[in-house]
């Protein structure tokens, strides 16, 4: 048993559904298959617009999001089923009907809450969409609802699984179809919805930004799956992002431990809660091309031969550095250190980099909207605080056969941080 795991990219529009289609027709026939899907293309961007417009009570624009979601949901609908009479259709008419319903009554306060059951609609569209196509096409499949299957405490935005209930739930509702053979013999075909999960009590959480990686990994530990396969627009897993970087390298193969690595640092082509639950059972993670699905990608498992052999580049923007030192002219201890991170794990904050002297402790973070003006507030209780923000943050892996001087030009550096293998600067763009 598989399980693959497609992103927004992969099913943007009617073209890019029905390569998704085809990828797991070719795929289908070895056996049981588990496919977990993201919102289509930008949709979860859109979402968050859309719920930010929601809790400042801008209701025209939060309006002209919903309409321009649900429009580009329908353009691809009518793309796959030419027949406007299609079920589908009313499936999802239905759907959207439910999130224009709640987002017409007052929000109760909890962004956080209204993030979760808002931003979920995405999923839930798209693997209907899908699985109403493959079902079209001849793939027999049953769509199963993530948020019943992955258990999680109620810290929405980001989830804490519980493992022991979500490997029950997962083994009770879906080993039972996957033993089974679908019409025709074919092996059985499970779709659910990457990113989602759920409490005890019925409300959706999610599990993070980027978070169906997570979904699919979960899925496997609890399956025993044979692999795990995470469907790019990329050939594998390369050395620096593309878009930032001219020339890259693929890696054909590195460990599980290196790859955790770099999501530690921020490399957005895996989720990083996604690769411990798979180095539990020794389950490959294999990243591959859906632009290219007969290339063979990249493999992520515990052989650690290829890890030194290229340096890797991970950059995260819009980073802010705050300094923080004691107001009553005591030193960076442990005391003032559990404070400091108290306020970071109250505020659901993660810290990039940290360094300290006698006198301050400095942190890089990402900024965000709602978190960060509450993280000064609780810091400034008992720190004095200094913060500069708009800065970037290279992480370098295997630094010695880096070029440097091209990478730093046009930056000046502001924090620099070295280990053995790991060189982290934070910069700012020259004047």
């Amino acid at each position: 048993m598989r399980v693959f795991k497609f992103g927004g990219a992969s099913v943007k529009d009617p073209d890019s559904v029905r390569n998704v289609s085809k990828i797991i027709r070719d795929q289908h026939g070895t056996g049981p298959l588990v496919v977990v899907l993201s919102a289509m293309g930008k949709t979860t961007n859109a979402l968050e617009r859309l719920c930010a417009y929601f809790m400042e009570g801008k209701k025209k624009e939060m309006m002209e999001v919903f309409n321009n979601i649900k429009n580009s949901h329908f353009e691809i609908a009518r793309g796959l089923f030419p027949d406007p009479g299609h079920p589908l259709f009313r499936e999802l008419e239905q759907s959207f009907y439910q999130l224009y319903y709640y987002i017409q009554e007052p929000h109760g306060g909890n962004y956080n809450y209204e993030y979760d059951r808002i931003v979920s609609t995405g999923e839930m569209v798209s693997t209907k969409i899908l699985s109403a196509y493959l079902r079209e096409n001849g793939l027999h499949n049953r769509l199963f609802s993530a948020a019943k299957l992955v258990i999680t405490d109620a810290n929405f935005r980001d989830a804490r699984v519980d493992w022991i209930l979500s490997t029950q739930r997962i083994q009770e509702q879906l080993t039972p179809y996957l033993q089974q053979k679908n019409e025709g013999g074919t092996p059985p075909l499970v779709i659910t919805q990457g990113f989602l999960g759920g409490t005890q009590q019925g409300f959706t959480t999610t599990l993070g930004r980027e978070g169906s990686d997570f979904t699919a990994a979960i899925l496997a530990y609890a399956l025993n799956a044979r692999e795990v396969v995470i469907w790019k627009d990329v050939p594998g897993l390369l050395n620096a992002d593309p878009k930032i970087m001219k020339e890259t390298v693929l890696l054909g193969n590195i460990s599980y431990q290196e790859a955790i690595e770099l999501a530690y640092y921020g490399a957005t082509i895996i989720h990083p809660k996604t690769l411990k639950p798979l180095l539990s059972k020794n389950i490959p993670l294999i990243v591959k091309s859906f632009t290219r699905p007969d290339m063979p990608g990249s493999v992520i498992n515990s052989n650690e031969s290829n890890d030194n052999r290229v340096p890797s580049y991970i950059f995260k923007f819009n980073q802010v550095l705050l300094s923080l030192f004691p107001k009553d002219f005591s030193f960076i201890a442990e005391h003032n250190l559990s404070r400091i991170f108290a306020d970071f794990a109250k505020n659901g904050v993660k810290m990039n980099l940290m360094q300290n002297s006698a006198i301050s402790f400095s942190v890089c973070f990402d900024r965000d909207k709602t978190k960060t003006p509450a993280l000064l507030k609780d810091l400034r209780q008992n720190f004095n605080v200094k913060y500069n923000e708009n800065l970037e943050l290279i992480t370098v892996r295997h630094y010695q056969k880096a070029g440097m001087e091209q990478l730093l030009e046009g930056r000046d550096t502001v924090l620099e941080q070295k280990s053995r293998t790991t060189l982290q600067l934070v910069v700012k763009r020259a004047d």
